[in-house]
């Protein structure tokens, strides 16, 4: 079986690919890297010619909302129109719990993007998931003040990226079913905690301080509107395992 993977250089579209792999397919990376781009159409012809589905894991890096929008909309799109012209049977998409009820900054793209797949007749699967543990890593990243580390104040259940590659695997080889069943991490946690965790994990000692974000996209991090509804399926790697497997100091 033939899978394209959208966005395969990133990090959970390398997994995917790898998740590919493991599931016996053959995985076809389309990125700007192997000459295809996402936001133009350009090269995807080529790219889709005889796969059987598409995962779409494709990220962009912005903090404006409408970029957010245009990159996930432009995108899923392009996907679309190329995949019914090369007759591809199966997209699959990944979201994020909530993102629909947030609407703002990133989750507005992910909540464009729903909708666009939810106006389409059919030959697409949605997964909607939690924040990744990497989130924490990305975070350590993009968020040091000096000698402090500001993080928002969040709730998060994070959920491994190599798990939901293997689920998003599981339904491209399968029959397009629409909107899954939802995939939340084993627990919930407090993002600083897992923050101030990361840091002691990669030998880093700095103070962590927590920062209530404004707006829609802060209090949604805030009051539990991206954590998973009782009964949600949960996966099984905690953010304490995932930790084994990082390494080496950050700046």
């Amino acid at each position: 079986m033939k899978i394209v993977v959208a966005g395969a250089t990133g990090a959970l579209g390398s997994c995917v690919m790898d998740a590919v792999r493991i599931a016996g397919h053959e995985p076809v990376p389309i990125s700007r890297s192997s000459g295809v781009d996402l936001m133009t159409g350009a090269g995807l012809a080529p790219a889709l010619a005889g796969a059987t589905a598409v995962i779409d894991a494709s990220a962009t890096s912005t903090t404006s909302t409408k970029q957010f929008v245009d990159f996930f909309g432009t995108v899923t799109r392009n996907l679309l129109a190329a995949e019914r012209a090369a007759e591809v049977p199966h997209h699959v998409a990944i979201s994020i719990i909530g993102a629909a009820k947030v609407n703002a900054n990133y989750y507005a793209g992910k909540a464009a993007q729903e909708q666009i797949l939810q106006a389409v007749g059919g030959g697409w699967s949605l997964l909607r998931t939690t924040q990744f543990h990497d989130f924490a890593k990305q975070l350590v990243g993009h968020g040091k003040v000096g000698p402090w580390q500001v993080v928002p104040t969040m709730r998060s259940q994070p959920i491994a990226a190599t798990e939901v590659a293997t689920e998003l695997v599981a339904i491209a080889c399968g029959e397009p079913r629409g909107l899954e069943p939802d995939l939340a991490g084993p627990r919930e946690e407090n993002m600083a905690d897992l923050v101030r965790r990361y840091l002691a994990a990669i030998g880093r000692s700095r103070p962590v301080i927590q920062v209530p974000l404004p707006g829609a996209w802060g209090r949604s991090m805030r009051d539990g509107t991206l954590l998973p509804a009782r009964g949600t399926r949960r996966a099984r790697v905690t953010f304490d395992e995932w930790l084994t497997t990082q390494s080496g100091p950050t700046s």
